[in-house]
């Protein structure tokens, strides 16, 4: 998996939770190290992503934050398709 793929699944687990959620709950839930979530929450703040906490008590995001759906058209849907079939080849 790429890393910005597992940025976005990091931000996408994050919104699951209202409380907290520690780096090794979200290390299992993702399948990667506590590092590389340690890594990767400050990769997200760096790049000025709403987030909350810190090492040893949790992360979450901040209130009022969402992530917008991501909405393609048919030929965009049918591009990324045609695009995942020609890299699994």
């Amino acid at each position: 998996m790429s890393r910005s793929g597992r940025l976005f699944l990091l931000m996408d687990a994050m919104r699951g939770y209202r409380r907290p959620v520690t780096a090794a709950r979200l290390a299992e839930q993702l399948g990667v190290s506590e590092r590389t979530i340690y890594r990767d929450i400050q990769t997200l703040s760096s790049l000025g992503a709403p987030l909350a906490g810190e090492a040893g008590v949790g992360y979450m995001l901040k209130a009022g934050s969402f992530l917008p759906p991501l909405m393609f058209n048919a030929d965009e849907l049918e591009a990324l398709v045609l695009g995942a079939r020609w890299v699994r080849r």
